[in-house]
């Protein structure tokens, strides 16, 4: 089993796959973007490697992310070979759902037990002033798809900018009343790149529920308030599905952290909004043995920080956010 230096028990191990997106969501990274060569990324052997000593070490607990995972090639092959690592209880992704109508069923086929799929507006003019894409269609289309393939509970993530798509919070929360969705509404965090508008146009999660509560009349907690992962839960009366309020910034949830993110150039970090890293991907290139590679995680995760200091003004700076993976 992995512990932290604060007796936390670490065994969520969130993978991106690659830095590449065919998106370019202005919360996340700049317009004009450089990717990182394929020969720089994880290879799918080096993966594997990686996550079979992952599961050694107690990690049963795996999300796929970016970028854009599904941009990755033979990501089905890969699918296929994690979700059949022993040890490997829970299989999930991330994704911005463009390729899901090709995608969603092959990826449950290959063992994908859910996915989390960014959804921003139902509007397309915004989405596309959003995501700098015009592909609204193919992402409700990949929700769909999602659907039909039994990759459930489904969660649908939106990041709330001000003045892009806040005014959309109501609308989207209606999803639920139909739909047996989790919609989850993320506060935006700084990161290098695009810092200026993520502390500029934030929108915290307890504005975004007063305007659902004055545009619907009214939500109840699930669980008692209790958090469900990183997001406290409300309903709608009446709804098949739940609202998530997600609250990094204001209402940081790090005394219940149990993850650490593997970027896809194979650097173990330790905290989202920290930039301390370990480097597993060059020992493992250089011939390190397994049980070295597992002391550096091991010794890696005992220094994961308690939690973000942004509160004294400190902002990770060495990535944006498609070089960690969300």
């Amino acid at each position: 089993m992995a512990y932290d230096q604060f007796g936390r028990n670490i065994h969520y191990l969130r993978i991106s796959l690659t830095d590449h997106c065919n998106f370019r969501c202005v919360y996340c990274m700049p317009e004009i973007m450089t990717f990182r060569p394929n020969a720089e990324i994880m290879q799918d052997d080096e993966v594997l490697t990686l996550v079979h000593l992952f599961t050694i070490l107690g990690f049963d607990k795996f999300r796929l992310t970016g970028g854009e995972p599904t941009v990755r090639a033979n990501v089905v092959d890969l699918v296929r070979e994690i979700a059949a690592t022993p040890g490997v209880r829970s299989l999930t992704m991330t994704t911005n759902g463009a390729l899901l109508p090709r995608l969603a069923g092959p990826l449950a086929e290959a063992g994908l037990h859910r996915v989390n799929i960014s959804l921003d507006t139902l509007h397309p003019g915004r989405f596309h002033a959003l995501s700098r894409r015009a592909a609204f269609d193919q992402v409700w289309q990949g929700i769909q798809a999602a659907e039909d393939a039994g990759l459930l509970p489904i969660k649908l993530n939106m990041v709330v900018v001000r003045g892009f798509n806040d005014e959309d919070v109501v609308e989207i929360a209606r999803l639920t009343l139909d739909h047996p969705w989790q919609v989850r509404f993320i506060e935006m965090m700084p990161f290098g790149g695009a810092t200026d508008l993520q502390l500029s146009n934030l929108i915290t999660a307890e504005e975004i529920r007063q305007r659902i509560i004055a545009g619907t009349g009214g939500i109840e907690p699930v669980n008692g308030g209790e958090l469900d992962g990183e997001a406290r839960l409300y309903r709608l009366p009446g709804s098949l599905g739940d609202l998530g309020f997600i609250s990094t910034i204001t209402e940081p949830f790090c005394h219940s952290c149990t993850r650490a993110r593997l970027t896809a150039d194979g650097k173990l970090r330790l905290c989202l909004l920290r930039d301390g890293e370990v480097d597993l991907l060059t020992p493992l290139r250089q011939g390190a043995s397994l049980g070295e590679l597992r002391q550096l995680i091991l010794d890696g995760i005992w220094h994961k920080p308690w939690g973000n200091r942004l509160a004294d003004g400190q902002i990770a700076t060495d990535r944006v956010m498609n070089q960690i993976g969300g």
